[in-house]
């Protein structure tokens, strides 16, 4: 039996992005549905750390977002409560040599120009933040405004304050248009939905939907992996990653690179990244992978090689060729929508994500110019 539904926007994809979009949408006063063919949470978002991060971000239209999206968390965790584990930890970025301490403290004087709040800590003072921190280290930057939360629980918490029912399980097979190429809605494995508007929050899968609209979006999975250790007491105070991690996150190699980042969880276990590489949708076990990971870990907290690592996990990082998310409407397909694309930075992004989103549905005018996120900004190179 098909289900037949008319709503003001369809969102496909239920991770954080999507949540995000949802509530914010639905606030604004949209009739919204929420489809995915998981659960809630049940790619990229359920496989990330939680972070919610500036730190890694140089100045441009991703830390704006990021400085958007931060000040949105904070009143979401003020509502939402405990549940979603918001930590409000900060962070601290570490050099191995002088000329890093160099390279880093010029990028934090970028930053701090463009807002962030970025404190520069000597060799001596580091152990007065992370007492359990290798010796030797020449310096780093303290970050007082990341932040963490537990993504799986936050993206179903912010459905559940949406009001909006997810329909999870169905699968869309096509973005239904009208003759004269506007969207009227999806077809799904169980049924149609109409709508003048759709969003694409898929994740990695957003350059599929998009195809099904008859435009090329092209995200592609970054694999990742994350190794958990058992519980412990409270050890590593903030997220702790060596300098070389944002020299990873902008490279465009396929190939596998790792850089060591370290931080505690509420619950007790440590959890361990960060590692990228290009090997398409491949979930297989990398034993080079982990083993990168666990000593990059143990360079820069040496109790952990006494600390038994419980499990791996892997997710795919939705990754577009400049490193900047796809947000806004398409201009080649009228009533598509996007906002997927954010790599690594989905859990922190997603409010304004989905704020600007909601702005755009409801016909106002985002709070952040989307021009530098543009979905046809990649039309050129395919030619």
């Amino acid at each position: 039996m098909t289900e037949r539904l008319t709503c003001d926007a369809v969102v496909v994809g239920a991770g954080m992005v999507g949540a995000a979009c949802a509530l914010y949408a639905a606030r604004a006063g949209l009739d919204v549905t929420l489809v995915d063919r998981g659960p809630v949470a049940g790619g990229t978002t359920g496989a990330g750390e939680g972070n919610l991060l500036v730190s890694d971000k140089e100045p441009g239209p991703e830390l704006e977002l990021a400085l958007f999206s931060l000040g949105l968390w904070a009143e979401l965790a003020k509502e939402l409560g405990p549940a979603v584990e918001y930590e409000a930890k900060g962070g601290v970025v570490v050099a191995s040599t002088p000329e890093g301490l160099t390279a880093l403290a010029d990028f934090a004087a970028g930053q701090r120009a463009a807002g962030v709040t970025a404190v520069e800590v000597a060799a001596d003072r580091l152990h007065e933040l992370e007492p359990h921190l290798a010796p030797g280290l020449p310096g780093g930057v303290l970050y007082p405004q990341d932040c963490q939360v537990m993504p799986a629980l936050a993206a179903a918490h912010l459905v559940r304050a949406s009001g909006v029912r997810p329909l999870t399980g169905r699968t869309v097979t096509e973005v239904l248009r009208t003759p004269r190429g506007a969207v009227r809605g999806v077809r799904t494995d169980r049924g149609e939905i109409h709508a003048p508007a759709v969003v694409n929050a898929a994740g990695t899968w957003g350059g599929e939907l998009a195809a099904l609209a008859g435009v090329r979006l092209p995200v592609l999975p970054r694999r990742g992996f994350v190794l958990v250790t058992e519980p412990l007491p409270r050890r590593v105070r903030h997220k702790v990653y060596a300098a070389d991690y944002v020299a990873d996150v902008a490279s465009d190699s396929a190939a596998l690179g790792t850089s060591p980042v370290v931080e505690g969880t509420a619950a007790g276990p440590v959890l361990i990244g960060a590692s990228r590489e290009r090997v398409g949708f491949d979930r297989s076990f990398s034993l080079p992978a982990v083993r990168a990971l666990a000593a990059g870990a143990t360079r820069l907290f040496p109790f952990l090689e006494r600390v038994r690592a419980m499990r791996a996990y892997l997710g795919f990082r939705p990754y577009l060729p400049d490193h900047l998310p796809a947000i806004g409407a398409d201009p080649r397909v009228p009533g598509l929508f996007h906002a997927c694309g954010h790599e690594g930075a989905g859990i922190g992004l997603a409010p304004g994500t989905g704020h600007l989103i909601a702005r755009l549905l409801s016909g106002g005018t985002p709070e952040q110019d989307l021009t530098p996120f543009r979905p046809e900004r990649f039309e050129r190179e395919a030619r």
